[in-house]
């Protein structure tokens, strides 16, 4: 028999999450940027284009820094300690489950 939850428990069992789902996502997309950038950076010939890509390169980089750097200060991340980031990610994880019951 299915448990149902009213839609306060959800938003409450939700809520802590979306800030950390929101970094998640804006930090992955930075790191994407920041391989895409270089990658671009050492396709191009032209010196023009080359500057242009560094600049972008080089805000994608410090973007991906500050993002990183709110993240942790704020405790949803944890690169420097590896078995703090598996306990973060596991209690994420139980969290999810935790909604579908």
């Amino acid at each position: 028999m299915p448990t149902t939850k009213t839609k306060e428990m959800l938003v409450k069992a939700i809520a802590p999450m979306d800030d950390l789902a929101i970094a998640t996502d804006m930090l992955l997309s930075a790191k994407a940027a920041v391989r895409s950038y270089a990658i671009a950076l050492t396709e191009t010939a032209t010196p023009k284009v080359h500057k242009v890509l560094k600049a972008q390169l080089d805000t994608a980089i410090k973007t991906h820094q500050s993002i990183a750097a709110y993240m942790i200060e704020n405790e949803m991340y944890h690169p420097y300690d590896f078995t703090g980031q598996v306990e973060h990610d596991v209690k994420k994880a139980e969290t999810a489950l935790d909604l579908l019951k």
